[in-house]
């Protein structure tokens, strides 16, 4: 089989065995396509790549100042193109088991503050539909913890309001049910008096969020928006919708929550994932300490 069938059959295993996102595998197939490349210039054969040729291309992303976080996402799909090939019996043993990513160190999230998050509400103009809209979507961004793409393909059959729930589907088709804030849900139901006069296109019928032509709305246009109103708001920090998710996790961390359930919430498989969460904000800290370390009470 030639090298672009093998390419096809691994992107139809991302989707259909591994059940990853559309953006997810064009992705993997991005920083695959970069190997290729250098494959070729070679006359290597997929089949025949052995560790010191991964090495050898590493080191020519390391001399194109490629940063150790994107050499290290493309490590990481390297090995998952080079499993794949053992999986379906192209190749016997994977070159990539001693293959290393660089250290990328911790990168903490970008996080808002309660007041932060409730500047950027306040300059909403909710006596539209589009800003009775906008301030719905972000009020669900924040209560809920969702990825931009949960929130975007929000369904009404996925609204729980009595029991307090939103179902979600997240990564890889996963299904999950979130708590959703009596905040948020009224929010969505004063959008829902506008939406309820909008007649969508076809197949666009059961959408919470839709747009000005009557479809789906995309991430990208969340994103231009609440980059709009972050500045309106005259908050300084680089904002995209996926901050409402960090500030989310954080806040909960910060009062008290179980680090599981934030886990649950959030969708992650591993738990080191959500551990990122655990950067607490050095004076809230102290103030913890203060407040309840017993040597810090003022003697009587």
């Amino acid at each position: 089989m030639g090298e672009e069938a093998i390419v096809k059959k691994y992107r139809h295993y991302l989707l259909l065995e591994k059940g990853l996102s559309k953006n997810s595998i064009e992705a993997y197939g991005d920083d695959l396509q970069k190997l290729l490349a250098f494959l070729q210039e070679k006359s290597l054969p997929v089949q025949q790549v052995r560790l010191p040729d991964l090495e050898s291309f590493l080191v020519g992303l390391y001399e194109r100042n490629i940063s150790p976080r994107s050499v290290a996402r493309v490590v990481s799909g390297i090995k998952s193109f080079f499993g794949f090939l053992v999986l379906d019996h192209y190749i016997d043993d994977d070159p990539t088991e001693l293959l290393e990513a660089p250290s990328i160190g911790l990168k903490l999230p970008m996080v808002l503050s309660v007041e932060e998050i409730d500047a950027i509400l306040s300059v909403i103009d909710v006596s539209t539909a589009e800003g009775t809209r906008n301030h719905a979507i972000i009020e669900t961004l924040y209560s809920c913890g969702l990825r931009v793409s949960e929130l975007a393909n929000l369904k009404f059959s996925n609204l729980y309001f009595d029991e307090g729930f939103i179902r979600v589907e997240g990564k890889g088709s996963k299904q999950r049910l979130v708590p959703i804030s009596e905040t948020a849900v009224q929010k969505i139901k004063n959008w829902l008096t506008y939406r309820s006069r909008i007649a969508v296109g076809k197949g666009n019928e059961d959408f919470v969020f839709v747009s000005s032509r009557k479809t789906a709305l995309s991430r990208i246009t969340i994103f231009h928006f609440i980059k709009q109103y972050a500045a309106e708001a005259g908050i300084q920090k680089k904002i995209s919708p996926h901050v409402f998710r960090h500030s989310f996790a954080t806040h909960l961390l910060e009062r008290g929550a179980n680090i599981r359930v934030i886990q649950e919430m959030l969708g992650h498989e591993k738990i080191t994932t959500t551990e990122i969460y655990t950067h607490i904000d050095r004076n809230f800290l102290r103030q913890e300490i203060i407040e309840h370390h017993p040597r810090n009470k003022k003697p009587r």
